[in-house]
């Protein structure tokens, strides 16, 4: 009966399969999509201020960051100052990269008097449907 012995040349061939698998999941689950609400309480008095500074600063980040993917913002029927917005980002790196923008900083300053709550929600995409998808 013949044993099988690995060769040091196996060995390291082994080892490295094992090191790049390890990597390249790492690197898979750091490009995982950061998914976010905003739920805001803006002073009625200054909605449509408020509304006014929040379509620039989403429209200017769709259209200059590659890596913010989507947002939606709705405003309650019955408290139309209750505002949430639903944020997608290519990743966290993505976000954290929105956030040191000269226009999100140009929108949180114009806002920060506005703005009488906001809750800050991670959340799970767990599926999507979309006409406008192409």
């Amino acid at each position: 009966m013949k044993i099988f012995k690995p060769t040091h040349k196996l060995l390291t061939v082994v080892v490295t399969l094992f090191i790049l698998s390890f990597i390249t999941n790492t690197l898979a689950q750091e490009k995982i999509q950061m998914v976010r609400l905003a739920k805001i309480k803006v002073d009625p008095l200054q909605l449509d201020k408020y509304n006014i500074a929040l379509k620039e600063q989403m429209t200017t980040a769709v259209r200059l960051e590659p890596g913010v993917l989507t947002y939606y913002a709705v405003a309650d029927k019955n408290e139309p100052s209750h505002i949430t917005i639903l944020e997608i980002y290519a990743d966290t790196t993505a976000y954290k990269s929105h956030i040191e923008t000269t226009h999100f900083k140009k929108y949180k300053e114009t806002v920060k008097d506005m703005v009488k709550s906001l809750e800050l929600v991670d959340v799970t995409l767990i599926g999507s449907a979309n006409k406008m998808e192409k």
